[in-house]
């Protein structure tokens, strides 16, 4: 029954005031939840659902439905016979007419909706809830700006979705039989937004009472689909006060074209790309709906929302999945017993005090003790043994890619970067606090009981994993983090960095042969896989060859001969540095063979920095030379630079088994931003769509040629970048230490939407 008392069984076309959330099994999820939150006062775009009942008289009706159910019934295994069952299931759904009755009803409900001249947006819902999740990267059957002309051939373009290839194979595999499936068709008013985004009623990793605001100009599908960094907002709930307002730069906006109606993509106006998208009247009454969602749903909520000519308007109310049980509900808040001295960015959460101990040439670095706090310009791979030794870390230069906050998260040390002059102001002994989570560094010390360490907050005793069908991996940048990292649960380690196994031996490899003979080199490097590889077995560890840029190397014992470059990131080194010296990369080779006939067949091998197939082949050789089998070896490349990107088809066809996005050079390379320099900081955007163009297509490519796709960069922590990578279809993401668990829920949300999405 409806809300009105009638039969709803009956009714072709149900609108969303008649929906409550016991009608999923009529409406499907989309519906039901949008029929929900109308029903709760919140001022959600008008419109109806076309039922999963009216899908099911039209298949039957027109006597379509045996031979449509006949055309899925295949063998899952055979690509072809897929592509001709969904070939086939297409054909007999939109070449069928639909029933005079229904479409009139539909198109009556229509004309009902702003006088019959409304552009709607037409999307699936899916009536099955309880389907296993999996990953389904096709284009989910969303259909925006349609108007009367093209409403039910969009309807059925959304019934004909139940029968991809994808939908067919994964019903064919779990047992679901296709003949009960059904889909329903929500059909609603679009908003042609001036200013859009997301909003979590709650912090969506840990639970704190704080309302989160991403705000973009024009169309939200701009911030859902990560091509624009949106302004970001933080609200206290309890104080009912704004707690931070970061301003992005805004350089793309979606806008729907008033003469064709479709939806484009438009440069941000000048005076707009830097500007405050919400006000604090804005802010507050978004803040009032979302806790009247909360309180409604009575659990935290992730809600898409539009602004149209000052009206607030709620587009999607959902459950946050990301909020762990067993997380820690308040993040340290401690701080010093003085005045703010140094303000940076947050690397690595926790709390700590100690003495600082500013380290500006390598040969200072026995000067950090247990508990000091390491005060430096930027961290280098060969400062690891006094980082390991430092309670925190603060660094004048770097952002959240930087190494000092990696290192410090694998560390699980509270770390401060970006804090401009810290090695100028904090002279050593000076006690100080640094709060990793705020990026506030204070005077005195905190009381014992606020000190607290990363591991605490990120590493609970027992963490649930999600069960996902991509998989989640891990990085390691140092062995000694393999036990942690093994904790998280991850389904294996996508980036192991050799270069901390000899950079941390302050050595050059050339000094280090020369005073310690060639065998101890080889043994640096299998000691320190072995230590991640028996953590993870028989889960995967990519580990990646030597890639350590010359100004590292020459900050070293053996350096004094390293060229000076004048930008080294795009200088000597990776796989460049490894073809051109043959005789020192062959150490590093040996070390995997002699891996792999101690029986770590978990251990997989990756090349950085490779441009094209002529160093994958180049590289492959060296591999076979050195007796490490190509052909039964798991082996591979970064993609870090666009000529790799695209180059991918020719070294899938030299034998690659897998290719892995590292996303902060690649970032860099394209947008010709070094990610190091403070400068141009606010123009390095993983999300950039060129480099999100790169990534898409190779991982379209792979995917044809049968090869892997992982990330190994920073930005496969981001949720923005996950949903994205999901979607496209890659085969891996590998995260931080502190990210995994956030990343396992994010993939495992976006896997059970493109499921639900594929099958209605």
């Amino acid at each position: 029954m409806t809300a009105d008392g009638t039969n709803s069984l009956e009714k072709p076309v149900l609108w969303l005031d008649e929906i409550r959330s016991d009608d999923i099994g009529l409406v499907g999820g989309k519906g039901a939840s949008l029929g929900e939150m109308t029903a709760a006062g919140l001022p959600v775009p008008p419109g109806f659902v076309v039922t999963a009942g009216t899908y099911r008289a039209f298949i039957e009706g027109t006597g379509i439905d045996e031979e449509l159910f006949d055309a899925v019934d295949v063998d899952s295994d055979d690509s072809e016979a897929l592509s001709a069952a969904e070939e086939r299931a297409k054909e007999l759904i939109l070449g069928t007419e639909m029933p005079e009755d229904v479409r009139e009803d539909i198109l009556a409900a229509y004309d009902d909706l702003d006088d019959g001249e409304a552009f709607v947006a037409v999307r699936s819902s899916a009536t099955a809830e309880d389907l296993p999740s999996a990953s389904f990267a096709g284009q989910q059957d969303t259909y925006l700006n349609i108007t009367r002309d093209g409403l039910i051939d969009r309807i059925k373009h959304c019934w004909a979705s139940l029968f991809t290839q994808r939908a067919i194979y994964y019903r064919n595999e779990q047992g679901f039989d296709h003949d009960i499936v059904d889909i329903a068709v929500v059909v609603q008013l679009m908003v042609a937004a001036d200013k859009s985004g997301v909003m979590f009623t709650s912090h969506p990793s840990s639970g704190e009472p704080k309302i989160i605001v991403e705000a973009a100009w024009g169309l939200g599908e701009a911030v859902v689909s990560g091509s624009v960094s949106p302004d970001n907002y933080v609200i206290d709930r309890e104080a009912e006060e704004i707690l931070e307002a970061t301003v992005a730069d805004k350089k793309v906006m979606m806008q729907r074209d008033e003469e064709t109606g479709e939806t484009v993509e438009r440069a941000v106006p000048e005076d707009k790309r830097n500007a405050r998208v919400l006000d604090d009247d804005e802010l507050g009454r978004l803040t009032e709906l979302g806790e009247r969602a909360e309180a409604h749903y009575d659990e935290p909520q992730d809600v898409e929302w539009a602004i149209v000519d000052d009206e607030v308007f709620m587009l999607q109310s959902r459950p946050i999945t990301t909020i762990s049980e067993d997380s820690a509900a308040e993040a340290a808040g401690g701080e010093g017993d003085g005045d703010l001295i140094l303000q940076g960015l947050g690397a690595s959460p926790g709390v700590a005090s100690g003495p600082a101990r500013t380290v500006g040439k390598l040969d200072q670095l026995d000067k950090v003790g247990e508990g000091d706090i390491i005060v430096t310009e930027m961290t280098t791979p060969d400062m690891v043994p006094a980082m390991k030794r430092a309670s925190g870390i603060i660094t004048d230069e770097g952002g959240m890619t930087s190494h000092a906050a990696i290192v410090a998260r694998e560390l699980g040390a509270p770390a401060v970067v970006g804090a401009g002059t810290a090695t100028d102001q904090l002279e050593d002994g000076r006690v100080v606090t640094i709060d990793g989570e705020k990026g506030s560094v204070t005077e005195g010390t905190a009381a014992p009981d606020e000190q607290t360490d990363a591991v605490e907050e990120v590493r609970p005793e027992n963490p649930v994993k999600p069960m996902t069908a991509t998989e989640v991996k891990v990085n390691v940048s140092i062995p000694e983090a393999g036990e942690r990292a093994a904790a998280t649960g991850a389904d294996g380690v996508g980036l192991l960095r050799m270069e901390h196994m000899i950079l941390s031996t302050n050595k050059t490899p050339e000094r280090y042969i020369d005073d310690h003979g060639e065998d101890a080199y080889v043994e640096e490097i299998v000691d320190g896989v072995r230590g991640v590889a028996d953590e993870f077995y028989p889960r995967p560890v990519r580990v990646r060859t030597l890639d350590a840029p010359t100004d590292e190397f020459r900050q070293m014992e053996g350096g004094e001969d390293e060229p000076h470059e004048h930008n080294p990131m795009l200088g000597y080194r990776g796989i460049r540095r490894s073809l051109d010296r043959p005789e020192l990369f062959k150490y590093e080779l040996e070390a995997f063979r002699r891996l792999f006939e101690m029986g770590y067949d978990n251990v997989e091998v990756m090349f950085p920095l490779v441009n094209d197939a002529e160093d994958v082949v180049r590289a492959r050789t060296l591999m076979a030379e050195a007796g490490v089998d190509p052909e039964t070896r798991s082996w591979g490349v970064m993609i870090e630079t666009p000529a790799a990107a695209l180059s991918i088809e020719e070294m899938a066809e030299a034998g690659i088994d897998f290719a892995s996005f590292g996303t902060n050079d690649l970032t860099q390379y394209t947008l010709a931003v070094d990610r190091n320099n403070e400068h141009v900081a606010d123009r390095f955007d993983e999300l950039h769509p060129s480099v999100l163009r790169l990534i898409g297509d190779t991982i379209e490519v792979c995917r044809e040629h049968d090869v892997a796709t992982s990330i190994c960069g920073q930005a496969g922590s981001k949720p923005e970048m996950v949903r994205f990578l999901v979607n496209e279809g890659v085969s891996s993401i590998s995260a931080n230490i502190d990210a995994v668990r956030d990343v396992q829920h994010e993939v495992k949300r976006k896997e059970q939407k493109l499921l639900l999405d594929s099958i209605r």
